[in-house]
């Protein structure tokens, strides 16, 4: 049984109005008064039923924040942004696992409007554009690293196609032709990444190269994909991989190989995760802004809560190289030619 308010004012000796006005937070209370009712409370169990008392204001103060795949580092990171923001704006977050799959993310989302959240985050959705509208004509509605232009939905993105060609030109300057991409499949900006890519290499002159394999953002994807790359002739020189996950993925099939890395091939990744700037990793990799990302994607949110406003506004933020120690110039023996 839980302890009431009645209890915790039956405790510390004060009326039930002034046990509310504390767990309010209201200012008009002594200090005094204040810690005899924090006492009491504490001493009871006593938490307040925020339900109860949401239920009165009609807003929960929560957002749900939909990760595509909580096992990413990208996208388990971008909840950092969006907590110090929502933290700031007096938000709670609740966070669903989309478990890479539509029906993990539906079911993610059917739950947080269940518990009537006033807002949703999507992190590398891959649900269909008209899914997340049917989500956002209930609760406002905000898709990062996911492109539409759809008029319920707000969006903040990486200028992925830049991205791209950031890591293709870098290759190329150093000497690299046979420059092969892991792709994202299905996921969040991998569309763009792959059309970022094919245009690079044929503005370098180099689109009868370009190859292309299907990954889906994964160590395993990008091990599998590599693996096939290493298995070709002539054997690429360079590896741009979709992310940084399918990256490592494709550092472990190199050196399974037998190849080492960057002498023999050059591997550069995306997303400048934690896990690209450990030292014995130290990967070459496109940075997506994730502080910027989750920032925008948050302040957009609360600014459709509190201003009501209905126009969609879709933020691009621009990559950046980061060079480290997996890119190296083109193998000059004679097998690697």
């Amino acid at each position: 049984m839980h302890p009431t308010m009645q209890q915790v004012a039956q405790q510390a000796g004060v009326s039930t109005a002034l046990v509310s006005l504390v767990m309010r937070d209201a200012p008009n209370v002594s200090d005094h008064r204040r810690a005899l009712v924090l006492a009491a409370a504490d001493a009871l169990g006593y938490r307040p039923n925020v339900l109860a008392r949401n239920l009165a204001s009609r807003r929960t103060r929560t957002i749900g924040v939909v990760l595509n795949d909580l096992h990413n580092p990208f996208f388990a990171e971008i909840i950092d942004s969006l907590q110090i923001t929502a933290d700031e704006g007096g938000y709670r977050l609740l966070i669903g696992n989309g478990r890479r799959s539509k029906r993990g993310e539906a079911d993610a989302i059917e739950t947080f409007l269940q518990f009537r959240v006033d807002g949703l985050v999507m992190v590398g959705s891959v649900l269909a554009v008209s899914a997340m509208a049917t989500a956002a004509s209930s609760t406002a509605l905000i898709a990062v690293c996911r492109t539409t232009r759809n008029s319920a939905l707000d969006t903040v993105n990486t200028d992925d196609v830049l991205g791209a060609r950031l890591a293709v030109d870098h290759l190329v300057e150093l000497g690299h032709e046979r420059i092969a991409h892991i792709d994202g499949g299905g996921g969040g900006g991998a569309a763009a990444r792959r059309r970022g890519y094919l245009a690079a290499m044929r503005d370098h002159g180099l689109e009868g190269r370009a190859v292309t394999v299907r990954g889906d953002y994964s160590e395993l994807g990008g091990f599998r994909a590599a693996t096939s790359m290493l298995e070709q002739h002539p054997v690429p020189t360079a590896i741009f991989a979709a992310n940084d996950l399918s990256a490592v993925g494709a550092l472990d099939a190199a050196e399974n190989a037998g190849l080492r890395v960057p002498h023999d091939v050059s591997i550069v990744g995306y997303d400048n995760t934690a896990l690209a700037e450990m030292h014995h990793m130290s990967l070459t990799t496109i940075n997506q802004p994730r502080d910027d990302l989750g920032r925008l994607a948050m302040e957009l949110l609360l600014q459709r809560l509190d201003d009501e406003r209905t126009d969609a506004v879709h933020h691009v933020v621009a990559p950046s190289l980061v060079v480290r120690s997996t890119s190296a110039r083109r193998p000059t023996t004679r097998g690697a030619r």
